[in-house]
């Protein structure tokens, strides 16, 4: 088990082409496909989610 809670944005249409978020360790933002919750995890610093998501606005 990884520990991490995955979410999906409240933007996600439902059709299943996203992207879950884990925020729940920290210092860790896990990101991983919906489509294949068994597969690979991202792991990435809080600090670079924080500035990848900051350059998205």
């Amino acid at each position: 088990m990884d520990g991490f809670d995955f979410m999906k944005s409240s933007y996600s249409s439902g059709s299943g082409e996203c992207v879950e978020v884990a925020l729940n360790v920290p210092n860790v933002v896990a990101v991983r496909d919906s489509k294949d919750p068994g597969g690979p995890i991202l792991r990435l610093a809080a600090a670079t989610w924080a500035e990848f998501t900051a350059s998205l606005a």
